[in-house]
């Protein structure tokens, strides 16, 4: 995987050691990921536009912040997810993949931290429940 950070590496790493937040997108097969200080790019779409990347393109990554206390997964599953027409197995297949893809980034990251899908993401994980 190839993990770039925004603006500076040596401020994205002391930040890191602060404990500071950070916002990642990962793409979705796991080779490139973005990383930014929350306080500079404020969203995962305005990363993606800071470091030359389009921000329409935001629905073909995962999305976490992170930090020493844990990671964050704005769950959101694009509706044309690997071609899967069917609902419950399209957020199925996303959780599955994100799950993997998070979790090796924030291992290579030396980040052994909970991964949590915050309440307000959680109705998509309800549908899967539900059938």
């Amino acid at each position: 995987m190839t993990i770039n950070k925004f603006k500076d590496q040596i401020d994205i790493d002391l930040a890191m050691q602060k404990g500071e937040p950070m916002l990642a997108v990962i793409s979705f097969d796991g080779k490139n990921a973005y990383i930014g200080h929350i306080d500079e790019c404020v969203e995962h779409n305005v990363l993606l536009n800071k470091v030359g990347l389009s921000e329409i393109d935001i629905d073909k990554y995962f999305r976490i912040i992170f930090s020493d206390d844990g990671a964050d997964w704005t769950f959101i599953c694009p509706p044309d997810y690997k071609n899967i027409s069917d609902r419950t197995r399209r957020i199925a297949a996303f959780y599955k993949d994100g799950f993997t893809v998070i979790s090796d980034f924030l291992a290579e990251m030396g980040f052994y931290v909970e991964l949590r899908i915050p309440k307000r993401y959680r109705r998509h994980l309800d549908t899967i429940n539900d059938s």
